[in-house]
């Protein structure tokens, strides 16, 4: 099977290491990388992102690792528009988050527009940081998590707050 997935992936955490593995599971992958053009666009707040190159890199790094317990091929690709490589014909299956399951609707009337096939989609639960609430790039960017959710100390040693 042929599995596609996307993001902005800035930084990598235990969510999107949930979608890498059931992606994985599924299939070989495709990963569409959001370009630096397209990453603000899909944000949800303002907040820095690193470049495409760094995020590639560090993503790859990732990737790697869950493709060779799994015996599986990826490769990252650029995405320049919002609804990226899943409305290519080659894929089978799509793996997305809770909150983009509308994209993934919106991907499938693409593709029935072109011809092709549905894709399966694939909805991944979200992945609960230690204080109860969803990990994800921002709360990792603003200082609030770390990478698996655990909460980080704020400058007086207290554990920070909730969002």
């Amino acid at each position: 099977m042929k599995v596609a997935l996307g993001g902005t992936f800035d930084p990598v955490h235990d969510g999107h290491r949930a979608l890498f593995e059931r992606a994985f599971e599924l299939g070989d992958v495709t990963v569409g990388l959001t370009s630096d053009d397209l990453a603000p666009e899909t944000r949800h707040v303002d907040r820095y992102v690193r470049s495409f190159d760094e995020r590639k890199r560090d993503l790859e790094a990732e990737l790697r690792a869950i493709a060779d317990e799994h015996g599986r091929e990826f490769e990252v690709r650029e995405l320049t528009e919002p609804t990226g490589i899943a409305t290519e014909p080659q894929f089978d299956a799509l793996v997305v988050s809770p909150e983009t399951t509308d994209g993934a609707e919106r991907i499938n009337d693409l593709r029935a527009e072109r011809g092709h096939d549905p894709l399966e989609v694939e909805v991944v639960p979200h992945v609960h940081a230690e204080d109860g609430d969803i990990i994800s790039s921002t709360r990792i960017v603003n200082g609030k998590i770390d990478e698996h959710g655990n909460l980080t100390p704020d400058r007086e040693g207290r554990t920070a707050a909730r969002e």
